[in-house]
């Protein structure tokens, strides 16, 4: 007996769905640019401001600080924005965000004080904030159930090609950080894009017309018993990711740096490897990962996709720290980050595929853009005061093993959310 053969999932995806996931993957890519242009040039860009040396303690202290501050203009600009995408439409508040990010990160150019650099990049968060939510409901709401979970994941994994954006710009201007931000004006000309491409989903429109009054709503969201949990709990599971991305996972560059420093390389050529470990090495563990939760969570679910990559994560952490420094190989560690950013940075994915579908029409963008940014006010302690500290007080390996431990919590907050592995998006 002949078994029928299951159609790929792909089949069926029309044109404009697949032109929506284009757009809304380039808003993310020009996201993560924007994001990760800080990480790959506070190394020049504060000890220039702070006029100390590259590894002045000063220097640490508010790199951590800094990231802590994005955190919280991630964290504003996300329920702000994503609230308003429910209100007004994906397709304006799409293009507010992307103005947003890019035009004050080309301001940032001109910084000649850290207060402003503070400023900038909390204005920016918002922006970047804001247009994941954003996308994520679109590309969740348009693409057919069979679909959704895999277009979230590619979704989120074109963040990577924003990280190797910002890896390559950094490379290519060196010292001259100012340069680096100027270029972050060009993902403005997306805008015209958006605006000519995107329709609002048929879905959106519907509620506009029955729940006018319900569109965005945070008493809806946070009132009403059944979207709470998963709001709540949603939100400590990205808070999981985000603290152990900004505090675990970038603090590979680090890792790379020191154990190059530790063989005699030359400091200026070893920040330079390390921003290529991380920038280029990792991150392409990360994208493979990142692809790969869609089709795991529609075979396991997305509780336990979640579950393993967080065990697998903390696990490859311990490896990574302590294994080549140990016997001095830093071949061994190039080998040994692709691993680690599939675990580390794939459970980011995961947060597009699954947040859209805890929330109904009329709460997806808020609903979606509070759990991912609300995690990040709740991350940003953890690195404005516990990374900071442990990174100042402790030695390197030791202090990020430590804020892995994060990982742990991931699996007790999963077991408050719902399985929505085959389930039709809530109206």
């Amino acid at each position: 007996m002949k078994h029928r053969l299951e159609t790929p999932w792909y089949h069926g995806v029309t044109r404009y769905q697949w032109l929506v996931l284009i757009i809304a993957s380039a808003g993310w890519v020009f996201d993560a640019f924007e994001g990760q242009i800080y990480n790959i040039t506070r190394g020049d860009m504060l000890p220039d401001l702070l006029k100390v040396p590259s590894d002045s303690p000063e220097v640490k202290a508010w790199g951590e600080r800094f990231l802590g501050i994005f955190l919280i203009g991630g964290t504003l600009g996300g329920w702000l924005f994503s609230s308003l995408a429910d209100k007004w439409g994906r397709k304006p508040v799409m293009a507010l965000t992307i103005l947003f990010y890019s035009i004050f990160t080309g301001l940032t150019a001109m910084a000649t004080d850290l207060w402003q650099v503070g400023v900038l990049r909390f204005l920016v968060a918002m922006g970047v904030g804001g247009e994941w939510a954003v996308g994520a409901a679109l590309v969740a709401e348009v693409f057919p159930s069979k679909a959704r979970a895999r277009a979230g994941g590619i979704f989120h994994a074109s963040s990577v090609i924003g990280a190797w954006l910002a890896a390559a710009t950094g490379l290519a201007v060196g010292e001259h950080w100012r340069i680096a931000y100027l270029i972050g004006v060009v993902p403005a000309l997306l805008v015209l894009w958006v605006r000519v491409s995107v329709k609002e989903p048929d879905s959106w429109l519907h509620a506009r017309e029955t729940r006018s009054d319900k569109l965005g709503s945070f008493s809806d969201l946070l009132g009403d018993s059944r979207w709470r949990s998963r709001a709540i709990f949603g939100a400590l599971l990205a808070m999981v990711g985000l603290a152990t991305f900004w505090g675990v996972v970038v603090a590979a560059q680090n890792l790379a740096e020191e154990l190059l420093k530790s063989q005699g390389v030359d400091p200026k050529e070893a920040a330079s490897q390390g921003k290529i470990a991380y920038g280029f090495v990792l991150t392409a563990g990360a994208a493979v990962g990142m692809v790969c939760f869609g089709p795991l969570s529609m075979r396991f679910g997305r509780r336990a996709t979640f579950a393993m990559m967080h065990i697998c994560a903390l696990v490859m952490t311990v490896i990574i720290c302590w294994v080549p420094s140990a016997v001095g190989s830093y071949g061994l560690l190039l080998c040994l980050l692709p691993v680690f950013g599939f675990f580390g940075l794939g459970i980011h994915a995961g947060y597009a595929v699954y947040f859209p579908e805890l929330f109904p029409t009329h709460l997806r963008a808020t609903g979606s853009g509070f759990c991912f940014n609300t995690g990040r006010i709740l991350a940003a302690p953890v690195l404005i005061w516990l990374s900071a500290w442990l990174k100042q007080e402790l030695e390197l390996h030791l202090a990020i093993t430590l804020l892995a431990g994060f990982f742990l919590l991931g699996l007790v907050f999963l077991c408050f959310l719902p399985e929505t592995k085959n389930k039709e998006l809530p109206d």
